[in-house]
């Protein structure tokens, strides 16, 4: 253990990590709470969509977002090969539509036909009716990052797509499970 300032660093980072390590960080790391939002794109006249927890402001000169994604995942597949996308923020009332686009094996043909959306104004990718707030994005990087993609790009368009109320409370994930902000 080294001390820098006054804070105490552990090192353990082994060449092989550990199942019980990985259980752990996924449980420290589950501590945060973080924004839910649904992620989607089109690509061959075809919708792909999912739910995220892993986002955030990069810049707001020019206005920058960056989404995390199992690489392996189609959604990050076909984000990638696309080069746009839309991220739609969720609100408390919309858990089931997190949950639903969260499940694995979601069929590829229908998968947004339980789901209330527009096609967004710059990039035809879908926009969560209802949502918080959107932001349709022009890919600029991709980086490859342990086992997902890191997505950075310019946002082209945003807006609310319902109008806000203090009555609302995003969609939040935190110890493993959707909360909300307002009881």
């Amino acid at each position: 253990m080294e001390l820098a300032g006054n804070l105490d660093i552990h090192r353990v980072f082994p060449q092989q990590t550990t199942q019980e390590q990985i259980d752990e960080y996924r449980r420290l790391s589950a501590e945060q709470a973080s924004g839910v939002a649904i992620v989607s794109t089109r690509l061959r006249d075809r919708d792909y969509a999912a739910t995220v927890s892993s986002y955030l402001s990069v810049s707001y000169d020019p206005p920058t977002l960056l989404v995390s994604l199992y690489a392996e995942s189609r959604i990050a597949q076909a984000v990638v090969d696309s080069g746009s996308w839309a991220l739609s923020l969720l609100t408390a009332e919309q858990k089931g539509q997190a949950n639903w686009l969260a499940s694995p094996g979601n069929p590829v043909e229908g998968l947004l036909n339980q789901i209330d959306f527009r096609r967004g104004p710059a990039t035809d990718n879908a926009v969560i009716a209802g949502a918080l707030a959107y932001f349709e994005v022009e890919t600029t990087a991709v980086h490859e990052a342990a086992t997902h993609f890191l997505v950075v790009g310019n946002v082209v368009s945003m807006g609310e797509d319902a109008p806000w109320s203090k009555d609302q409370s995003p969609l939040l994930h935190y110890a493993g499970d959707y909360r909300r902000v307002k009881p």
